[in-house]
């Protein structure tokens, strides 16, 4: 994350940076060199060959969790984040796709009319051709965002969500 910060404080164009709160508890390795991260340079976290989960923000995680899952089922999930909404990585994530033949797009905005929307508008698009199932959407629920921790769990979407998204996607509705 702080190589995307940096490279948004130094581009020359105007860059709005986003941090997710709920991330800041997460604890992980860093290099200890600072690496810039070009904008619009998506990153594959999981390698897979059943489906594509697309994921941003904090349902990056979820996704991961959800992967973990889902290969104790023996359904492999290549995760990509692409990390930037604005240059979009098209390329990288309609590669992944067209390599998995199915796709999954997790965001935390409610699922219409979102930066989800415009994924899978880019993969029907781009990847039509590769689709072996309809483009799933994992998103929060239609509803204004409630002030109340226990509710906000309720609307916000998990990795449970992106794991019955998976299974959809696959067929397998029933596990």
């Amino acid at each position: 994350m702080r190589g995307l910060l940096w490279s948004s404080s130094y581009d020359d164009n105007p860059v709005v940076f986003f941090e997710h709160r709920t991330l800041y508890g997460l604890k992980e390795d860093v290099p200890d060199e600072l690496e810039p991260i070009p904008l619009g340079q998506a990153r594959v976290h999981r390698e897979g060959d059943d489906v594509t989960v697309i994921a941003t923000g904090r349902l990056v995680h979820e996704a991961l969790s959800a992967a973990q899952e889902a290969e104790g089922e023996g359904i492999s999930v290549e995760v990509v984040d692409p990390r930037t909404l604005q240059p979009l990585d098209e390329e990288t994530l309609v590669d992944s796709v067209k390599k998995t033949s199915r796709c999954v797009v997790a965001h935390e905005a409610v699922t219409r009319m979102g930066f989800g929307a415009e994924v899978a508008s880019v993969i029907q698009y781009s990847a039509f051709d590769w689709l072996d199932a309809p483009i799933e959407r994992v998103g929060a629920k239609f509803a204004p965002l409630p002030f109340a921790p226990v509710m906000e769990e309720f609307v916000v979407p998990h990795a449970n969500d992106v794991l019955a998204a998976i299974r959809r996607t696959v067929g397998r509705n029933g596990n």
